[in-house]
C-alpha cells in the first residue's frame, strides 16, 4: 500500500458526527418556508454536500430561495448548532499517531472555514493541522473540487501521489478525482459502500482501525 506524505481529512463525518446541530438547524431553515421535519432522520442525507447545492436539488429551491435558506440555517448553527456534535471515538488517538510519523494534516470541508476552525477548538483538534480549508459565507468555493483545490494551492502542494483525501460522503471522493488525489471513504459517517465506490474511492475504511491500517499505523 503507497505511503502518503499530505493527508487531507474532511470533517462532518469523518472527525466528528454533527447529526443533531446540523439536522436541527436545517429543520428550523425548512420551517421558515412552512416544510415541516417529522424526522430528523429523513434530513441525513444533507449531511456532507453543500447546503444550497442539495436545498436546490432536493426541494427544487431557485438560487435566491437557497440563498436564504442557508442563511436561515446559520442563523441556528452559529448560535446553537455547532457545538451539538460529538467527536468521533478514536479520532484524536488518530491524529496524533498520522502526526507523530511525519504526516502533514490538512483540513477539507465544505463547512465555511469560520465554523470549521471553531469546532477544531472546540475539541482541540486544531493541534494538529497546518492548514484548515473551508467553503466562504460569500458562496466563494461552492464545491468539494473548489475546497480540495483550495487547500492544495495556498499550501503549495504539487506531488499529488503523495497526497490523500478522506472523507465520507461521494463529493470527498469525486472531488479527489477532479484535482488528481487517491481517495478513502469512511463508513462510519454518513455515505454507504455503494456511495463511494460509485464515486470511485481509491480505498474503503470500514472503522477507525480499518482507516489505520490504510494509513500504515
Amino acid at each position: 500500500m503507497k505511503q502518503y506524505r499530505n493527508l487531507l481529512f474532511d470533517l462532518d463525518g469523518t472527525l466528528t458526527d454533527p447529526f443533531e446541530g446540523i439536522t436541527k438547524s436545517i429543520a428550523y431553515a425548512l420551517e421558515h418556508f412552512d416544510i415541516e421535519t417529522k424526522d430528523l432522520n429523513s434530513l441525513k442525507s444533507l449531511i456532507g454536500p453543500p447546503l444550497k447545492q442539495s436545498l436546490m436539488e432536493i426541494y427544487h429551491f431557485d438560487e435566491r430561495k437557497a440563498d436564504e435558506g442557508v442563511a436561515r440555517y446559520r442563523e441556528r448553527f452559529a448560535d446553537k448548532g455547532i457545538f451539538e456534535n460529538i467527536l468521533f471515538e478514536g479520532i484524536p488517538e488518530l491524529l496524533a499517531s498520522v502526526r507523530s510519523k511525519g504526516h502533514k494534516l490538512y483540513l477539507a470541508t465544505s463547512k465555511p472555514t469560520v465554523f470549521a476552525v471553531q469546532i477544531l477548538h472546540h475539541f482541540h483538534l486544531d493541534q494538529y493541522f497546518e492548514f484548515v480549508g473551508g467553503s466562504e459565507l460569500d458562496d466563494s468555493r461552492p464545491t468539494k473540487t473548489h475546497v480540495i483545490e483550495y487547500v492544495l494551492e495556498e499550501n503549495k502542494i504539487q506531488d499529488l501521489s503523495e497526497t490523500l483525501m478522506i472523507g465520507d460522503r461521494k463529493h470527498d471522493i469525486i472531488g479527489a478525482k477532479n484535482t488528481g488525489l487517491d481517495s478513502v471513504g469512511v463508513l462510519y459517517g454518513f455515505g454507504d459502500q455503494e456511495e463511494l465506490n460509485q464515486a470511485g474511492a481509491t480505498y474503503i475504511a470500514e472503522d477507525i482501525p480499518a482507516l489505520k491500517n490504510i494509513l500504515q499505523l
